[in-house]
């Protein structure tokens, strides 16, 4: 454990728009603290009640070790007041039960960090001192000509009165003590100076590092003393009056799509190039495809970019190995475990939260409704139909 001249407990906020990359550094942050032995506890904040990066952290062998040691607050956005209030809970139930070293917080995409910011000053038994603001180079290279567009956006916004997406990403920025950029290794060599020095010029206090797959180390950030409150006094005053109380900010809605059937793989990829507007800004959960009975997958979708993974195999896929090398105790487990389900699949299903402005995420869940399989197409299916699927074979496991 690093030695640090406060008694009180550290607090690491991990803050970034949607998709930027803060669950896969977090995951990262807490194997290495499993495998150095520091007591690390999680907080997990998802504005949606589907609460996928909740279950992404709770499956980490630290959580499954000791699920006590993380507290999943979702269906808000952590900065309203209701969000600060379960924080502030959720803190305290750690404190009262765990000996943490270091309390690590994973906020929503759309969470602004004033609010938090305003709540650890005042606190008595722990200590901000990291917030990290995590930066999607490709977001900023498609949306932002490298970073290039970003302040004069945001000014213009200023002049017009306007408060937008491009507001909360400039004032995430403003507010951070260390800026990481994520997917630096996903754009054109020699571009990433480029976004650092539009990003910099936002806020000259901080730090800015380009990182790929959430490779910081923990020791790192166990090392960084308290957050300078003195840098962002005035800014603090500025935004107070414009810093909406909302769990939707910025027209940001959520919608869960929850289904039983499987998707149909090639109607699925039309929808998505087709219909992937730049308003829906992360779409995330599990499912599978017709074409793929024995996979669970971890959809992972950010602006254009979308990520399948393999989070594990199916319980029902399993026993419809010829192979599967079970005994009869194991066999019985698992065929209990299907028919609690109650489903025609087994435990195999769909769950996906969908994140986008409020005026296009009605019509975009439409299309991936119509993307499941049909009365006529889960009959084929069901006679061993092979279903056309464009999407990538080799799909690589998540770690834990």
């Amino acid at each position: 454990m690093v030695k640090r001249k406060s008694n009180r407990i550290p607090i690491i906020i991990l803050n970034g728009f949607l998709g930027s990359g803060k669950t896969t550094l977090f995951r990262n942050l807490l194997g290495q603290a499993r495998e150095k032995n520091v007591k690390v506890c999680a907080i997990v904040n998802d504005m949606s009640e589907l609460d996928v990066d909740g279950q992404l952290i709770g499956n980490t062998t630290l959580i499954e070790d000791d699920n006590s040691k993380m507290h999943s607050i979702n269906s808000c956005v952590l900065s309203s007041t209701i969000g600060l209030q379960k924080l502030d809970s959720a803190i305290q139930k750690l404190l009262d039960s765990q000996n943490p070293e270091c309390i690590i917080i994973e906020t929503s995409g759309s969470c602004h960090p004033m609010p938090l910011v305003k709540y650890f000053r005042e606190h008595e038994h722990v200590e901000l001192t990291a917030l990290l603001v995590l930066v999607d180079c490709l977001m900023m290279a498609h949306d932002y000509n490298y970073g290039e567009t970003l302040i004069p956006i945001f000014k213009n916004n200023l002049a017009l009165k306007t408060r937008d997406t491009h507001n909360l990403l400039v004032e995430q920025i403003l507010f951070c003590s260390h800026l990481i950029l994520t997917k630096p290794d996903r754009i054109e060599q020699g571009r990433v100076n480029q976004i650092t020095n539009h990003v910099k010029s936002i806020n000259p206090f901080s730090s800015v590092n380009p990182v790929v797959y959430g490779r910081i180390t923990i020791e790192s950030l166990l090392a960084v003393e308290e957050y300078n409150y003195f840098n962002v006094e005035k800014l603090i005053k500025e935004l107070e009056p414009l810093v909406q109380d909302s769990n939707s900010p910025f027209e940001i809605c959520t919608m869960v799509l929850r289904d039983d059937r499987p998707f149909h793989p090639k109607r699925l990829w039309d929808v998505c190039h087709n219909y992937l507007d730049t308003k829906i800004y992360r779409s995330k959960g599990f499912f599978w495809l017709a074409s793929r009975n024995k996979y669970a997958l971890l959809w992972n979708q950010s602006g254009g970019d979308i990520n399948l993974e393999i989070v594990g195999t199916w319980r029902k896929a399993i026993l419809e190995d010829d192979n599967h090398g079970l005994i009869d105790e194991e066999i019985s487990f698992l065929k209990k475990k299907i028919s609690d389900e109650n489903s025609l699949f087994g435990d195999r299903h769909c769950n996906l939260t969908v994140i986008g402005n409020k005026s296009i995420i009605d019509k975009f869940a439409e299309k991936l409704k119509a993307c499941f399989l049909t009365e006529d197409e889960i009959k084929m299916w069901n006679d061993g139909f092979n279903f056309v699927d464009p999407w990538p074979q080799t799909i690589v496991r998540i770690k834990n």
